[in-house]
């Protein structure tokens, strides 16, 4: 194949993973609203829209497998297919979460610790995916290491809110019964910023990979 061909190639998985990327995200913002307003509608969409992702990572997943076997990249070629391919995997993982919190909007519960605001864990996640999808356009070596800078402050907040919790529980009167509703609302808390968490996690996974396409060196960002 000509280098010209291939560069297109190239360029062309770049902005198809990009755009899955997008989509991933729009999810997981939906979800994160979804889930704040108890918008069952807006949580079934998210949930119907996962079969598409799903396929769009499996072709994608495909294209990478093909390059690597058919073309045998070499160098900066091949650190940018290897790492897409390692991205993807990030990209469809966070669909999966947005999946899960979709399906927690559709449980219409009072909220356990309703001065916990969610939106302020996802709007941080949400950002660090958006910045990490910039980065590996791009190839910015910059841009990755303030996603991973960010990380400490969502990891932060996720401590705060597990240690309210640990607070109100350890505060209720001795001999309040831990009824089925209390027990329930605080796994579905702890479950939701779980997973925004780990949202996050993956978009660190992403600039870290960028940085390795990008530097040609294994370098952690956590």
């Amino acid at each position: 194949m000509p280098r010209e061909e291939f560069q297109a190639e190239l360029d062309d998985l770049r902005d198809a993973i990009v755009e899955l990327g997008r989509t991933v995200l729009a999810g997981f913002e939906r979800a994160a609203v979804a889930l704040v307003e108890n918008d069952t509608e807006a949580a079934r969409a998210v949930i119907d829209g996962d079969a598409t992702v799903n396929r769009r990572y499996l072709d994608l997943e495909s294209r990478c497998i093909d390059l690597l076997a058919l073309q045998q990249p070499v160098a900066g070629d091949l650190r940018f297919v290897a790492s897409s391919f390692k991205i993807l995997t990030d990209i469809e993982r966070i669909g999966d979460l947005a999946v899960n919190l979709a399906e927690r909007a559709r449980d219409k519960r009072e909220d356990y610790l309703p001065e916990v605001n969610v939106d302020d864990l996802t709007g941080i996640a949400a950002e660090m995916l958006d910045r990490a999808l910039d980065a590996y356009a791009a190839g910015n070596a910059a841009a990755c290491r303030a996603v991973a800078d960010q990380d400490d402050e969502l990891d932060g907040l996720c401590e705060r809110v597990a240690g309210l919790v640990m607070e109100d529980l350890v505060g209720r009167e001795v001999g309040h019964e831990m009824g089925d509703d209390l027990m329930a609302g605080v796994r579905r808390l702890l479950l939701t910023v779980r997973d925004i968490e780990r949202v996050g996690d993956h978009a660190v996974n992403i600039a870290a990979r960028t940085l390795y396409m990008v530097e040609g060196t294994e370098t952690l960002l956590y």
